[in-house]
């Protein structure tokens, strides 16, 4: 029987979304199911890596439902995650030991400003392409190995694993016998040299990391195992990496950014890492066979989790799709300005003490301008790392393919073509992270046969092109970053 379908698990941060996408790169079964976050400390975020599991199940039987199809129509299985979030895996019993520290979570940020004042910025940069911060797994980490008794001499014994999701999903459906990642998870981790493309030895050893406890590192495109029923797991990438790669963004130069959760904007740079001078980080964008590409990377930390806080938290809104409509019943925010650094500020700011602020507020502002400023911080934050990113690289992009949630917000889509001023493009389907791990294990199993096919199944939707003259955008801008200045390092400074 002709295997119809390739099965895409995008495991984000708020739920699990499987799709059964077929060779016309048409969605054809849907599932989701949403994964419950725990906060026990300021800073800190949690989730359960059984939850993960269960949930990701859960989804994948509600999109076989939806397409009528089995395990005998799926060629293969792609898997895309939360990037970042870290936990461990006991070998002798297959499950997770304890939570799973979320990327967001800060509890490393002091650990980072040891490091820091040791001098290994410039070293662990060079290595990984990455800036010391508590949003990369390396030194969640260490916190695992010293605040579990036990936990150390275990993991050198190989007993104990480490895990990125990728990992833990790949472990769970091969029934513990796989325990690898994929290239690109792997940069995240603050461990992974990115030049050699290995786990790097003088970083194991400043962070007092056991190698017997890391995961085989694989291409992305590639078989990575077989579940019990014998489906190959062959396509892994993080899911700013799969999104990349399902905007069909194979030429150097290329942009785009998904609006999740957070914000991520990646610039394909080839077959070189380009360095960055202006905050940005140097990461891998994925492994063809033999060939590793690149990316400049942008990660913003509250993006559409803005909007979730405006109605869940203050119950300004019942649904985000309300927050179009509101915004437009105003002609600008009033002067106000809102900065959601909830969890810090990332690039290119790197800011683990800024916190959230909002400013200009007068006794006129209304839900409508506090809505309109919160869809407008995500346009400026995008705008700020594109700036950086044209910057570093030389490279002046024409347009920005957007995808996510947040991306179906026409309102938000054109203010980021005009704070930007280039183009913004809307794919047809705005799940490309899924469609990208869809992608990667096709090609490893011949459902599609080169990159030129997928290039031929993207789609625009719709397309929205600068409408602001140059020196309005540049008075706006000039308030952003003023605002921005109001919330740098409030957490320490208040101290």
């Amino acid at each position: 029987m002709t295997k119809q379908y390739i099965l895409a698990i995008d495991q984000g941060t708020t739920g699990s979304t499987a799709l059964l996408v077929d060779r016309s790169g048409q969605v054809r079964g849907r599932g989701y199911a949403e994964i419950d976050q725990y906060f026990p400390q300021p800073g800190w975020v949690e989730q359960d890596p059984a939850d993960i599991w269960r949930k990701t199940l859960h989804a994948i039987e509600i999109a076989r439902s939806s397409a009528g199809a089995d395990d005998t129509d799926i060629a293969a299985i792609g898997i895309t995650n939360q990037r970042e979030t870290t936990l461990l895996i006991d070998r002798e019993t297959g499950e997770a030991t304890g939570p799973a520290i979320v990327w967001q979570c800060r509890r490393t940020a002091s650990r980072c400003d040891e490091l820091c004042s040791q001098g290994l910025a410039e070293m662990i940069r060079e290595k990984t392409g990455l800036v010391i911060d508590a949003y990369f797994s390396g030194t969640k980490l260490d916190w695992l190995l010293c605040n579990y008794e036990g936990i150390r001499r275990r993991a050198e014994q190989g007993k104990v694993l480490f895990a990125n999701v990728d990992t833990w999903l790949i472990w769970k459906l091969t029934g513990g016998d796989v325990h690898a990642t994929d290239v690109s998870n792997a940069s995240r981790t603050m461990l992974f040299n990115i030049h050699t493309l290995d786990w790097d030895d003088d970083l194991l050893r400043i962070l007092n990391i056991p190698r017997a406890m890391l995961p085989e590192v694989r291409p992305s495109s590639d078989i990575f195992g077989y579940t019990a029923r014998g489906i190959p797991i062959a396509g892994v990438a993080g899911d700013q990496q799969a999104a990349l790669f399902g905007q069909a963004c194979f030429k150097p130069g290329m942009v785009k950014a998904t609006l999740g959760t957070g914000a991520f904007v990646l610039m394909n740079t080839g077959a070189a890492p380009a360095d960055s001078k202006r905050g940005l980080i140097t990461t891998v964008a994925w492994g063809l066979q033999d060939a590793v590409e690149y990316a400049l990377e942008g990660s913003i930390f509250v993006a559409g989790a803005v909007v979730q806080w405006l109605r869940d938290e203050l119950g300004l809104i019942v649904d985000a799709a309300e927050t179009e409509r509101l915004a437009l019943e105003v002609d600008d925010t009033g002067g106000v300005y809102f900065v959601p650094a909830f969890a810090g500020l990332g690039a290119p700011h790197w800011d683990m003490y800024a916190r959230g602020t909002i400013v200009g507020l007068t006794r006129g502002t209304r839900k409508s301008h506090l809505v309109r400023a919160a869809l407008e911080s995500i346009a400026y934050q995008v705008s700020d790392v594109v700036k950086a990113m044209a910057a570093d690289s030389g490279l002046r992009p024409a347009e920005i393919r957007v995808d996510g949630g947040a991306a179906a917000n026409s309102y938000l889509a054109q203010y980021m073509a005009d704070m930007i001023g280039v183009r913004v493009s809307r794919p047809r389907s705005v799940e490309t992270t899924a469609l990208g791990a869809a992608f990667l294990a096709g090609l490893a199993v011949g459902f599609w046969s080169e990159r030129a096919e997928i290039t031929s199944l993207w789609d625009e939707e719709r397309s929205f092109i600068p409408n602001v003259d140059r020196e309005r955008r540049r008075t706006l801008y000039r308030g952003w970053r003023k605002a921005v200045s109001r919330s740098r390092r409030w957490a320490r400074d208040s101290l």
